[in-house]
């Protein structure tokens, strides 16, 4: 217990130091994190962990700044140095005693989750607070509506990754936690949009508008020549989690999936192979000859509101009827670039010689990707998406996630860990 009420102290000192710097939000979200610390929960320690690193490293530098001052002014400091020392001390007393001993006694054990969960929560606050720091213009929705409050919006974010992460690692709550956080995304996403087309800028990102059709990803630059980060990002997204974006990142895709769930799946002809390729060279094409012909860019983009308007119908009529998701797997031509170029991330989907042709997977797939072609090969065709359904509903635990140099284990964790991260990042920052 003392080891944790050093932990406490250390943390709330923190907080009170942030508060100095005018991060309201920042002080908040300490507190509330050291009162996690009551939870007993062993990811709270793991996580608790680099948040004292860091204040190690904030007392530090701050000392050695006053120091200096105070020595440059020729003003008392012994007196500084002997607090500075105090806080650093109850600080790295409180760091050690959470890495070793009774710090650790006093948590319970959960495991094989905990490590995850502490993963998905630092590096989801890490990489928010990173961008939050380095970017030119409030990101973060609480910024902007009161600024200093962003702290607080990514400490609940990294709470709602542990939960996501929780259940996502879980085989029998993964498949309806994937669809239901997915769809929150696409459903906040388009609500930011639609707030924002009525006059609410603080729900867009420049209040420069474009259409969200996922082709523009790529036929936007193209026809521009210009605005190359959403490619960059789509590129990044692919080279950590394959052509899972199709499944967990796109904020268009859980439509299809809503449309797709309303029947049992039935394959596609084998002509779909040809059709998609045939759209994504057509829509590359496109792009290109409107801009050789100089075509004025809001004819360009109704043409590409055409676009998107045709793969709503598709949803509403072919995938509903098919059960497959065939907007996604067919027509859209960022979804055919997900399964070529995903091959470039380490993990795939894999089908054990245990599997014993029950076809049970079959039902859950809507991405084409199953059939006994496929449990013959030991692996779905390229339209998988990594979307994990197939696996939470194998009897047989046949279908496994899999990376170079892992256990399957191990490979479905850091792929759960990393998807989980890149989706609470979207839905903290991604908007038009």
């Amino acid at each position: 217990m003392p080891t944790i009420l050093l932990t406490i102290t250390s943390i709330v000192l923190l907080a009170a130091h942030t508060l100095r710097w005018g991060e309201a939000g920042m002080a908040v979200s300490l507190v509330l994190f050291a009162t996690l610390m009551g939870t007993r929960r062993q990811w709270v320690r793991l996580a608790a962990l680099p948040v004292l690193v860091w204040g190690l490293f904030i007392w530090s530098r701050t000392g050695i700044f006053l120091l200096h001052f105070r020595m440059a002014a020729d003003l008392p400091w012994v007196r500084l140095a002997v607090i500075m020392t105090a806080v650093m001390s109850v600080t790295l007393l409180g760091l050690l005693g959470l890495a070793m001993g009774p710090g650790r006694r006093f948590f319970v054990r959960q495991p094989p989750h905990d490590t995850a969960r502490a993963a998905v929560f630092i590096l989801t606050a890490g990489l928010l607070l990173g961008i939050r720091h380095l970017s030119a213009i409030p990101l973060l929705l609480a910024d902007r509506f009161i600024p200093g409050l962003g702290p607080l919006e990514i400490f609940a974010l990294a709470l709602y990754a542990v939960w996501v992460c929780g259940r996502l690692l879980e085989p029998k709550t993964q498949a309806s936690t994937r669809r239901v956080v997915w769809l929150l995304f696409s459903v906040i996403f388009f609500a930011q949009l639609f707030l924002g087309l009525l006059g609410m800028e603080s729900f867009l990102m420049t209040g420069k508008l474009h259409l969200p059709v996922p082709a523009l990803i790529l036929a936007g630059p193209l026809f521009r020549g210009e605005g190359w980060f959403m490619p960059i990002l789509f590129g990044s997204t692919l080279l950590m989690v394959g052509p899972a974006w199709c499944s967990h990142l796109c904020y268009i895709g859980a439509w299809d999936h809503c449309m797709a769930q309303h029947n049992r799946p039935h394959p596609l002809p084998g002509w779909t192979r040809i059709l998609r390729w045939s759209i994504l060279v057509l829509v590359v094409l496109t792009a290109l000859l409107l801009r050789f012909m100089q075509v004025p860019a809001p004819d360009a983009a109704m043409l590409a509101g055409m676009f998107g308007l045709i793969g709503i119908g598709i949803m509403i009529l072919v995938s509903r009827r098919m059960g497959t998701m065939v907007h996604c797997t067919t027509f859209c031509p960022i979804g055919i670039l997900g399964n070529y170029l995903g091959k470039l991330a380490p993990w795939r989907m894999r089908i054990a010689s245990s599997c014993t042709r029950c076809t049970t997977c079959f039902r859950a797939c809507r991405y084409n990707a199953l059939d006994l072609s496929a449990l013959s090969q030991g692996k779905p065709h390229t339209t998988c998406t990594l979307c994990g359904d197939c696996a939470s509903a194998c009897p047989h635990g046949a279908l496994t996630f899999s990376a170079p140099l892992m256990r399957p284990a191990r490979a479905r964790q850091l792929f759960m860990i990393v998807v989980t991260t890149l989706h609470t990042l979207f839905l903290g920052v991604a908007r038009i």
